[in-house]
C-alpha cells in the first residue's frame, strides 16, 4: 500500500494520460466505425466489399500488429509522429472494425420495412438511414458497442508498450524497473486505476441501456 500512496502522484499522472489516450481513440473508433459500418450497408457494392475488407483484415489482426505497422511501418513510407498518436490510431483503427459491427447489427435488427417506408417517402439512403434506420438500431446496438469500447480501455495498456510513455502501463514499469520497487502492489495500482475508468463507463452503460429499453 506504501509503493501506491508513495507515488500517488505518478499514478494520478498516469491514469490522466491514459483516460487521454481513451478519449481519443474512442471518438476516433467511433466516428470510424460508422463510417465503415454505413458503407457495409451501402447499395453501393464497391463501398461494401471496401467495408468487409476493412473489417476482416483488422478484426483478424493482432493488435501489436497493428501497432507495430503504425509504429515502425509508416515511417517507412514517409509518414512521421509521435508514438502517442500512432498507438492512437493503431487502436482506432483496430476498434473501429468491432465499432462497426456492433453498428451494423443494430441496423440489422431493424426491420426491412423501415427501410422500405422511408424509400417510399422519397428519403435517399442516408436520410433514411441517418432519420429512421439508426435512432431505432440505437436500442440493440448498445449492449455490443460498450463491449467493444471496454474492449478498448483495455487495450490502452498494449498501446502504452509502444513507447507513448506517461500512461499506467508507463508507470508500472518506471516503478518496478526504474526504481526497483515490487511488482504487485504496483501492478495493484495500475488496476485499480482501469477499474476507476471501466467500472464508470459500465455503469453509465448499464443506464443507457435501461433507458433504451423503456423506450422500445
Amino acid at each position: 500500500m506504501d509503493v501506491i500512496t508513495g507515488n500517488a502522484g505518478l499514478f494520478w499522472s498516469g491514469w490522466l494520460r491514459t483516460v487521454e489516450i481513451c478519449l481519443y481513440a474512442a471518438i476516433g473508433s467511433l466516428a470510424v466505425g460508422l463510417a465503415v459500418a454505413v458503407a457495409r450497408v451501402s447499395p453501393v457494392p464497391v463501398l461494401r466489399s471496401l467495408g468487409a475488407l476493412w473489417v476482416q483484415w483488422l478484426r483478424n489482426c493482432p493488435l501489436t500488429v497493428v501497432l507495430f505497422f503504425m509504429a515502425f511501418g509508416l515511417p517507412e513510407v514517409g509518414l512521421h509522429g509521435s508514438y502517442f498518436w500512432f498507438g492512437v490510431t493503431g487502436l482506432v483503427c483496430y476498434t473501429s472494425a468491432f465499432v462497426c459491427e456492433a453498428v451494423r447489427s443494430g441496423i440489422n435488427a431493424v426491420p426491412a420495412g423501415q427501410a422500405e417506408a422511408a424509400r417510399s417517402i422519397g428519403l435517399t439512403f442516408g436520410s433514411g438511414l441517418r432519420q429512421v434506420v439508426l435512432p431505432q438500431a440505437l436500442r440493440s446496438m448498445v449492449p455490443p458497442l460498450g463491449n467493444a469500447l471496454i474492449a478498448m480501455i483495455k487495450n490502452s495498456a498494449i498501446v502504452g508498450a509502444f513507447g507513448v510513455g506517461g500512461e499506467l502501463f508507463s508507470v508500472a514499469d518506471t516503478l518496478t524497473s526504474a526504481r526497483g520497487l515490487p511488482a504487485l502492489p504496483t501492478l495493484t495500482g495500475v488496476v485499480v486505476g482501469y477499474l476507476l475508468l471501466i467500472l464508470p463507463f459500465g455503469f453509465l452503460l448499464g443506464t443507457l441501456e435501461r433507458k433504451v429499453a423503456i423506450a422500445r
